[in-house]
């Protein structure tokens, strides 16, 4: 089982080889299960064509336990700079998966900005040894925020800090006057008790692969569906909304959750437009490989 350096070691060359857009600068397993944007390709293909830098934000956490490494960063494709999110499934010394996730901005019909890729230490700290929680404790406190926002009507399905914030393709969304919906203005908490995501019809999927128990951290995977039938509704202050999404419509996300005292304490999110409904393939591989 590879300890925490040495995943860090094996995400690094992953990254190094990345960045000089060759694989076999990395321990890639000759038969690893490789996604990018939920579609299976083969090693090299996708943003191993395409990148022409990596930025330095770098969010990193493990699972040593799983053998589960994952990074936050950027990497820009000749014009643009979008948000990342990779995951390593590491086997002793060989990546035996990869899950990338790259928000490409200017692909989106609503696009984020401006974004900002800056350090959280929030995010990094290391929670107090002896006030570390179980992993099946940090899943279900990360679960219930996706049973929060899943049909929206208000009620809180977990606990927040009240200095919560969110990040969502590099842009904060909450407490950010500067976001043209007037909702980013609320904290995490704020938003949900409005019931303002009540168009958000199925958050389903739900992958929870990576839990590091030394810093809170739970890295969650899943879709966001929108069947966009509603229309105008009410939000728990009695005001009218229009939902801005009124065409089937389907979110991939990547998701981390730092959870402190069994409370959502910083949220990290990547996120892309996918088919309506469309399956994850890592849900086949789990069940070829239980």
């Amino acid at each position: 089982m590879a300890s925490r350096e040495e995943l860090y070691g094996v995400l690094d060359a992953y990254l190094a080889a990345l960045a000089a857009r060759d694989p076999s600068l990395a321990p890639i397993a000759a038969n690893a299960f490789n996604t990018e944007n939920n579609v299976v390709l083969q090693v090299g293909d996708g943003v191993w064509n395409t990148i022409t830098a990596k930025h330095d934000y770098d969010l990193r956490f493990a699972e040593p336990g799983r053998g589960q490494v994952a990074v936050f960063t950027a990497v820009e494709e000749t014009d643009a700079l979008n948000p990342c999110c990779i995951r390593l499934e590491v086997d002793g010394s060989q990546i035996t998966g990869v899950e990338t996730v790259v928000a490409r901005n200017k692909d989106e019909g609503f696009p984020f900005g401006p974004q900002h890729f800056e350090r959280k230490p929030v995010m990094e700290a290391l929670v107090p040894e002896d006030e570390r929680a179980s992993r099946e404790e940090l899943v279900r406190v990360a679960n219930g925020y996706f049973e929060t926002i899943e049909r929206n009507d208000g009620t809180i399905n977990t606990r927040f800090w009240p200095h919560c914030n969110r990040v969502e393709n590099g842009v904060q969304t909450t407490n950010n006057a500067d976001f043209p919906l007037p909702v980013a203005r609320m904290g995490c908490e704020e938003q949900f008790a409005l019931g303002w995501y009540r168009y958000d019809d199925d958050l389903r999927a739900r992958r929870f692969p990576l839990v590091d128990l030394e810093r809170g951290i739970v890295l969650a995977y899943g879709f966001i569906d929108h069947s966009g039938k509603l229309g105008e509704y009410r939000l728990t202050d009695g005001t009218t909304a229009e939902s801005p999404v009124r065409r089937p419509h389907s979110y991939y996300l990547a998701e981390a959750f730092r959870i402190r005292g069994h409370a959502i304490e910083q949220v990290e999110a990547d996120f892309l437009t996918v088919p309506y409904r469309m399956p994850s393939p890592w849900d086949s591989r789990s069940e070829a490989t239980a």
